[in-house]
């Protein structure tokens, strides 16, 4: 079983759900960063949506600021949940390490989450309307995976890559092809490559300790795997693949 959040004293938490439960989430303990955009782009890279999902905010979301009262010295919490997440408070005050708090609702102006509106995104992102099982935390280190209780994470399927590529090199092209043909071959599960360009991205590649290219990050299945340099070894890419 995996243990609560230690209790913080000060950070600022925002949550994104699913509408098929899963749930990215992010803790800030200098409340200096903007994560919204973080968590769209994290729920596409895990699901292997074809664009971030931003029609999910606010709809979807949970918002936390635990604070100290410089006044009273007590800390203080405020914690607001959209209508469409409320039966998760559970999950939040675990994810959180929230004791005792009343969460609020988060008043949403109607046109904002019109069910008919979202509903029409369910074509286009079916995957957003299954649960996965899914609870992940997203920091500055990239994210991290955790199943739920009761769920044992070596039964997820599936394979996740990072490239880091710069995007003026000739070779680009023709490296992405030939690592999309062996993964294709090498692979028995569904699979997301997502192409990052170190030149537009240099903050993804300094938080994932990327100093050459191109590098290859296995990011899921844990434990965390890359290739730097040439990825024409064939060897180098299927010991990437086989330590799960």
């Amino acid at each position: 079983m995996r243990q609560q959040t230690p209790l913080l004293q000060s950070f600022k938490g925002l949550a994104l759900f699913t509408p098929g439960g899963d749930l990215v989430y992010a803790i800030d303990t200098q409340k200096r960063d903007r994560w919204h955009l973080q968590l769209c782009i994290a729920v596409q890279e895990i699901l292997g949506l074809p664009e971030p999902p931003h029609f999910l905010m606010p709809c979807y979301c949970a918002t936390v600021d635990r604070y100290l009262d410089p006044r009273t010295q007590a800390v203080r919490t405020i914690a607001e949940v959209a209508p469409a997440v409320w039966r998760y408070r559970a999950v939040l005050n675990a994810v959180f390490g929230l004791e005792g708090v009343r969460w609020g609702v988060e008043p949403i102006p109607i046109e904002l989450c019109n069910p008919l509106a979202l509903a029409g995104y369910r074509e286009q992102f079916p995957q957003l309307w299954t649960n996965h099982n899914a609870i992940v935390r997203v920091d500055a280190a990239g994210a991290n995976f955790y199943p739920r209780e009761g769920e044992v994470e070596a039964e997820a399927e599936g394979y996740i890559f990072r490239l880091f590529l710069r995007g003026d090199s000739p070779t680009t092209e023709d490296t992405l092809e030939r690592l999309h043909r062996t993964l294709d071959r090498a692979l028995g599960h569904p699979y997301t490559l997502k192409l990052i360009d170190v030149l537009k991205h240099p903050q993804q590649a300094e938080s994932d300790r990327v100093s050459a290219t191109p590098t290859l990050i296995r990011v899921w299945p844990e434990p965390v795997r890359r290739i730097v340099g040439e990825l024409d070894d064939l060897d180098r890419i299927l010991g990437l693949l086989g330590n799960r």
